[in-house]
């Protein structure tokens, strides 16, 4: 599908399945931790500054926020996870707005799951990968920050994401930047494949 992405517009924040948009447009979800660079992924896959609101906190989004692009196709930005300073009834309720939303996969066209390239998975990480394997949606793992990698850690850390998150080989991992944009052309290709 090719898509217009500097046609997009966002379209509203759900706090609870009920209002997440059924019109049967397909939905590209992304996720990852807190503070993984969600946001600016998918800013840099949109070319703007701050489109998918980018903040010095971790934990800021607090809904699922829905991005229209092209007319055509959701970018569903779920909130990040594991970070340690919310709350504890905000982290329950992250927990069951989650839950409720992967208990409905036909609403996730293909995922998206961004992962620090410069760490192993977290637990976090481990539970959100399989929540996406369980949808039975196709998925993709981005390792963003790979700029911050020397080279001869690249294919290493690739291996002990797969390894920790249990990935099939079917499921590609891009390297990727989204402070210098590597591999962005790669990634709009990929799932854009709807």
């Amino acid at each position: 599908m090719s898509l217009n992405l500097h046609n997009v517009e966002f379209i509203k924040s759900a706090a609870s399945v009920e209002a997440i948009p059924r019109d049967g447009l397909p939905q590209i979800v992304f996720s990852g931790k807190s503070n993984v660079g969600k946001s600016s992924v998918i800013n840099k896959l949109l070319n703007r500054k701050q489109f998918a609101r980018v903040s010095a906190t971790p934990g800021k989004t607090v809904h699922i926020n829905y991005f229209l692009i092209d007319k055509r196709v959701y970018f569903v930005d779920l909130p990040g996870y594991g970070y340690a300073k919310v709350a504890k009834t905000e982290k329950a309720r992250w927990s069951e707005l989650m839950e409720s939303f992967f208990r409905n996969p036909f609403y996730i066209t293909r995922g998206v799951m961004i992962v620090d390239s410069r760490h192993k998975p977290t637990n976090d990480d481990v539970v959100m990968a399989n929540w996406f394997k369980l949808s039975g949606c196709p998925l993709i793992v981005v390792a963003n920050k790979i700029d911050k990698l020397k080279k001869s850690e690249i294919a290493p850390n690739m291996a002990l994401i797969r390894e920790t998150l249990e990935l099939p080989d079917e499921v590609k991992i891009i390297e990727f930047s989204a402070e210098k944009g590597t591999n962005r052309d790669q990634l709009i290709s990929e799932i854009t494949l709807v």
